[in-house]
């Protein structure tokens, strides 16, 4: 899920000015579809009623989403089955599929969880080792991706680790649903006298890419306050959309494995408070806008 970020909001520093042909800018159909999932989730899903066209398109333009793109967004949307759409008189209004409502329960689950308690480490490894002929490079990209996402690193080819033995039953229905079974083994065990556990997790994960990631989500939404409820609803869009990436990239390493003062902590603490803070005036605005839609 991962695109250019728009510019940052309320930061402080001085906006160059915009075209004066359009207050908008172009951003790619796979931004405007992103941000549309951040929106059905943070906004759509716990209502659990449909949501006209002219919401959802008036909220991607608080996001500087064209309008052409918000709705082509809300076409790709609908054709990979995540919503479904309602024609009432001459309006159109979208519901989530029970597909996409799923898709974002899960979603909203991990991305609201992510960050919030730190597990205690018993100082034991998952190591996973799965064989992927290097002819059948679509299978070892599916695997790859799935694994990292399941918070796996792999310091050697054909070997995959996580300092989380409980993933076992996740690790063991990927390699099912793959059907790469007969070419995997697991094992769960203590690091060993060789080596050392700081360079197999510097081989695993690339951290440091990862610390300045979240320093660059510090950065954006420290001292961010916004002013009027349009402006809440779009931090608090962005606040989300921006962190909604993090558990794709962050395998949440117990504490001991990590560098000192570890800015995922920081950047977690400041996302939960921004989030807590700006979540009934967002809230309420999107149903002002919902309110108004239907009187008109």
């Amino acid at each position: 899920m991962a695109e250019p970020a728009p510019v940052p909001f309320g930061q402080g520093k001085q906006r160059a000015p915009r075209p004066s042909v359009s207050r908008r800018r172009e951003v790619s159909h796979a931004s405007a579809r992103s941000l549309l999932m951040t929106v059905l989730g943070e906004y759509v899903l716990p209502r659990d009623r449909p949501v006209w066209t002219s919401i959802l398109v008036e909220s991607l333009g608080m996001l500087d989403i064209e309008e052409k793109s918000a709705r082509q967004a809300l076409a790709r949307s609908a054709g990979e089955g995540w919503l479904v759409s309602e024609r009432v008189g001459r309006r159109v209004r979208w519901s989530l599929t029970p597909p996409g409502r799923r898709l974002l329960t899960e979603g909203a689950e991990r991305i609201y969880a992510f960050g919030r308690d730190a597990r205690v480490w018993e100082n034991r490894w998952l190591m996973l080792i799965v064989s992927v002929p290097e002819a059948k490079r679509d299978l070892r990209h599916r695997l790859r991706t799935r694994l990292t996402w399941a918070g796996f690193g792999s310091p050697v080819a054909g070997v995959w680790v996580s300092p989380d033995p409980s993933r076992e039953p996740e690790a063991q229905k990927i390699v099912a649903e793959l059907g790469l079974e007969a070419q995997a083994m697991s094992f769960t065990a203590e690091y060993g006298a060789i080596g050392d556990q700081e360079s197999m997790v510097a081989r695993s994960w690339d951290l440091s890419e990862l610390t300045d990631r979240y320093e660059d989500f510090i950065d954006r939404f420290t001292g961010v306050s916004p002013s009027g409820a349009q402006a809440v609803l779009r931090a608090q869009t962005e606040l989300v959309h921006e962190w909604r990436r993090f558990p794709f990239l962050d395998p949440q390493l117990p504490a001991e494995l990590l560098p000192p003062s570890w800015s995922g902590a920081k950047a977690a603490e400041l996302f939960h408070r921004k989030h807590v803070e700006w979540r009934p005036a967002a809230q309420a605005y999107w149903d002002e806008l919902t309110a108004n839609e239907e009187q008109a």
